[in-house]
């Protein structure tokens, strides 16, 4: 195996190919890729890239940096950010033709006052249940009163009114679909006429046509990984765009009763072979996996023994003709045999998306 020690190779075709079949699943007229955290650590402009050539034709993300580092790579495709420092400075972004997401009074008057020749476009968040940034429901009627006063004033341009669902139960996205509804008719009466009207992620997109309204928010599911507990990739016709690998940096023979890693919280009940695999924790590999996960290697899986490390982690790999320098892969698309994502998040207790948004800087990123 040749190239980085740490990789995650990002098959970009992947990528374009779940961003098509999701929109096929949606119907919507738009759909946005969102490629915050660095695309759920894929690679922020490359994932964007691939995205729009799958069929989107907005990119989201989290905040205004993270915009304007997708513009100055060259990314012209519509942008929205909607997560701001309390002193933020929405001037560049507004320059830029960012959409930025206003979720406060505060920030609505901040925006149109950092415009200067140029008129901000926003679109409104509403707080619909999850008790995170949004304009409170009571805030609703000031808000959109005051964001009509200053589009009619030439200050400001509303393009859309959105929220999150928060994917807890059917009867709880009910509800946050009628408040929803109810501030879309709030916003109507106030002399708003928004053109983007959005509520959906993955999950919605996928399970709930009524929360699909002008476009869905495509996260997780444009990167191959499913939203759902009773729903792998493969039977939502997404391909996982990321493997992670490594090589084999040593072997040897071990004794019975040997103790391995940290703690030794394995020791080998048998004479036995091991392998060590050079990531670990610092690379975004969970310490939590530790004694549960698998690796690949060589066609087949063998099973973490002791404590991962900050650098390394170690397998038996017993009898097995494992090598010094053969491939081992982490994690990757299990319709090849690898162990999945949502498996080393199931060995670790936690979900699927903080396993790729977790893979740390030493890891390269690759692209094919």
């Amino acid at each position: 195996m040749s190239g980085p020690l740490r990789e995650a190779a990002v098959d970009l075709g992947a990528v374009s190919r779940n961003v098509a079949r999701l929109r096929e699943l949606a119907g919507t007229p738009h759909a946005m890729a969102v490629v915050k955290a660095d695309g759920y650590g894929h690679g922020a402009a490359a994932a964007a890239r691939a995205a729009l050539e799958g069929g989107a034709d907005w990119v989201g993300v989290a905040d205004l940096a993270e915009a304007l580092a997708l513009r100055a790579d060259g990314i012209d495709a519509p942008i929205l950010a909607w997560l701001h420092d309390p002193g933020a400075d929405f001037a560049p972004a507004i320059a830029a033709g960012v959409d930025i997401g206003v979720s406060t009074l505060d920030q609505l008057e901040a925006v149109a006052a950092a415009g200067g020749s140029t008129v901000p476009v926003l679109q409104l968040k509403v707080e619909t249940g999850l008790s995170r940034n949004g304009l409170a429901p009571e805030d609703w009627e000031a808000a959109f009163e005051r964001a009509a006063g200053l589009e009619r004033a030439g200050r400001v341009r509303v393009r859309g009114v959105m929220s999150h669902l928060s994917n807890a139960s059917p009867d709880d996205d009910r509800d946050a679909g009628a408040a929803f509804d109810r501030a879309l008719a709030l916003a109507e009466s106030a002399g708003l006429r928004p053109e983007l009207r959005h509520l959906a992620s993955t999950a919605a997109a996928v399970r709930r046509p009524e929360a699909r309204y002008d476009l869905v928010r495509l996260g997780i599911g444009m990167y191959g990984l499913s939203p759902f507990d009773d729903a792998t990739s493969a039977a939502l016709g997404l391909t996982p765009a990321m493997t992670l690998r490594t090589r084999i940096a040593a072997v040897r023979a071990v004794a019975a009763g040997a103790g391995v890693s940290y703690d030794y919280a394995w020791r080998a009940p048998a004479a036995t072979r091991l392998a060590l695999v050079p990531v670990g924790y610092a690379d975004g590999v969970p310490r939590a996996a530790s004694n549960r996960a698998e690796v690949w290697i060589g066609g087949e899986r063998f099973p973490v023994r002791g404590r991962i490390a900050m650098d390394q982690l170690v397998v038996e790999v017993g009898d097995a003709p494992v090598q010094v320098g053969d491939q081992a892969v982490l994690f990757g698309d299990p319709a090849i045999g690898f162990p999945s994502a949502d498996e080393w998040a199931g060995w670790a207790g936690t979900i699927n998306y903080e396993i790729v948004t977790r893979i740390g800087p030493r890891v390269q990123r690759t692209y094919a």
